[in-house]
């Protein structure tokens, strides 16, 4: 298999994740050095107003928020689009650009959250696999091409 249809395979296995609410599937994706900056709104495109909710990668700790996060909300839909996939000339790095439109009702209270913007995922090729190194949140761009 070549490095971009890779690529794809691990982000349809995240949204696989997703759907199913299936926790290990999720973590399997992620490089244990992963980090994941989150904008603090949808058009916060700078770096410097961005925060780390979940600092460096844990599987138990992140393992336990993300099935807090299934126990108490319900997935109204999952809609994800690959945008582009880039693969470094050595087939070491890439990274893939995702429109995301992932849509969470609370259980409790009925409050919604959603996710909706574009994401750039980073990997990294760790032995014979790819791991997610890091992602940026959800960010959108209106402008001429489109674009969430």
């Amino acid at each position: 298999m070549d490095a971009a249809r890779e690529i794809e395979e691990i982000v349809d296995r995240e949204t696989r994740a997703w759907n199913t609410q299936d926790v290990q599937l999720l973590l399997s994706v992620f490089h244990r050095d992963m980090v994941w900056p989150w904008p603090r709104s949808y058009t916060s495109h700078d770096p410097a107003d961005w925060t780390l909710v979940q600092g460096r990668f844990d599987a138990e700790r992140w393992g336990r928020g993300w099935q807090d996060l299934f126990d108490s909300h319900e997935l109204v839909h999952n809609r994800r689009h690959i945008v582009r996939i880039e693969v470094s000339l050595e087939r070491d790095g890439a990274f893939a650009v995702v429109d995301i439109d992932t849509l969470w009702r609370s259980r409790s209270d009925g409050s919604e959250s959603h996710w909706l913007g574009r994401t750039c995922k980073a990997y990294a090729r760790v032995g014979e696999e790819w791991k997610m190194t890091m992602q940026t949140g959800a960010l959108r761009y209106d402008d001429d091409r489109g674009s969430v």
